[in-house]
Parts: structure tokens; C-alpha cells; sequence
């Protein structure tokens, strides 16, 4: 099940992935400051927890060739992995379900299995390289390429995004665990998170900058402006979000 595509941009860090599989936003990524793995197809999440640390300071080339030699089940395993020289490595054991297979580009990679045929990783890749505007609707737009080019060939189900920004924690974190649209889901939540969150996190703290900002005056007045933005453009807001 599941393709994935990995991309920098920057110094951020980028991992989505979708799946007819519950959840698959869960068990997929797993994403550092500097680093990211996707591990899919039958999910070793040791491939996860272990690479995204052992990437910090060794070559994607050499964290990939160790996990695949260490594993007994490596002919079902499906990974790929960005190191923090911005490096890519990729494998797609030989027992994964047609079709299998990946690629890997200057600044992204793209791999998938149970997928309708290539054309879904290349659509992928190629919406990506050809895309501009903010790196999250960059790699969800890229994601419904290539599901418009066939996707997982079982359907649809489950989503998730999630961006670093040089920090050992989350910048974005998105999932669509059981939908009927989930990367249209993730698109619905990156406008909602449009209008609050992302303002808000002009005032998160960082390991450089301990407290943070301690007062919201800035935030305040970054989420008054996009406020005035959406209504002055005529959008409503994509918000489920009850006033009481």
C-alpha cells in the first residue's frame, strides 16, 4: 500500500503520503530537524525511529544499505529517506505488490507500491519540480497529481502531512486518518491552518530561542491581518470550527 514523496525546500522538510489504508499518516513518516524516512509497504517502524537519528551524521546511502541488510523481511519492505546533507536513498524490496517502485530527484523523492502503474510516482515528481507557491500546497498538490494519474489502485482512505522547519519538532502535522477525499482533506485543513495556526506559530519557540515570543501581540496582529485578507478576497472559512 501507499506512496510517499519526501522533499526539501530549503532548509524545511517535507513528508506526505497516502494511502487506502487506515491511518497511513501515522505509521509512514517519521520526520526530524534535518532529516526524514518514509518506511511503507509492510512498515518496519525501527527503519523510522532508528534512520531519522542515525541520519543526522551518516549518508542516507549507508543508513538504507544497513537497515535493508539487517532485515529478514526486507523483500516486503518499501523505504525512502532524506539524510542532513540533503542527500536521498531509496529501496523497494523485491516481494512489495505490483506496481513498486521509486525515483529520486535533486530535492525530492517519490516511492509507492500497490500503485495503478509508474505513472503515478513520475506524475508525482514532476508536479512537484514544476510547482511554486508555499511548500505544504506544493506537495499536497503534487500528492493529487499523482493520485489523478491512478493513486493506490485499491482506492482511497488516508492522508498526512508533516513540515519541520529545522526543529526536532513539528512546524505542520496533518492526517486524514478515514476519508473519502483524504488529500482533499489535507488541502481543507492547510486553509484552515492558514487563518490561525500558522500565525500562531510565528511565536513558537525554537531550541535557539528557548521562550519563544513571550507576548502575542505580533501573533495577534499576524492573525487579524490574514483575517482581513480571507474576508477582503470573498473566501469563507474552511473551518469546521464552532463559535460558542
Amino acid at each position: 500500500m501507499t506512496w510517499s514523496l519526501i522533499a526539501r525546500d530549503g532548509d524545511d522538510i517535507g513528508l506526505i503520503v497516502a494511502s487506502k489504508f487506515f491511518a497511513c499518516g501515522a505509521i509512514v513518516p517519521y520526520v526530524g530537524a534535518r532529516t526524514a524516512v518514509a518506511s511503507q509497504a509492510f512498515c518496519n517502524p525501527i527503519w523510522g525511529t532508528e534512520g531519522r537519528t542515525r541520519l543526522k551524521t551518516q549518508s542516507a546511502e549507508s543508513v538504507m544499505a544497513d537497515l535493508v541488510s539487517r532485515d529478514a523481511g526486507q523483500g516486503i519492505r518499501q523505504a525512502h529517506m532524506i539524510d542532513a546533507q540533503g542527500n536521498f536513498a531509496a529501496h523497494t524490496g523485491g516481494d512489495c505488490t505490483d506496481w513498486a517502485g521509486h525515483l529520486i530527484r535533486d530535492n525530492h523523492s517519490v516511492a509507492g507500491n500497490m500503485l495503478a502503474g509508474p505513472e503515478v510516482i513520475h506524475a508525482t515528481s514532476a508536479a512537484f519540480a514544476a510547482s511554486t507557491g508555499p511548500f505544504a500546497q506544493r506537495l499536497i498538490a503534487a500528492m493529487q497529481a499523482g493520485e489523478a494519474a491512478g493513486g493506490d489502485k485499491r482506492g482511497r482512505q488516508a492522508a498526512g502531512l508533516t513540515i519541520h522547519k529545522g526543529e526536532d519538532h513539528a512546524w505542520l502535522s496533518l492526517r486524514a486518518d478515514d476519508h473519502a477525499d483524504p488529500l482533499g482533506e489535507l488541502d481543507r485543513l492547510w486553509r484552515v491552518a492558514q487563518e490561525r495556526y500558522v500565525p500562531f506559530t510565528l511565536g513558537m519557540p525554537t531550541a535557539a530561542a528557548f521562550s519563544g515570543s513571550p507576548t502575542r501581540t505580533h501573533i495577534d496582529a499576524a492573525i487579524a491581518q490574514a483575517e482581513a485578507q480571507r474576508v477582503e478576497s470573498g473566501q469563507p472559512s474552511s473551518s469546521f470550527a464552532v463559535d460558542t
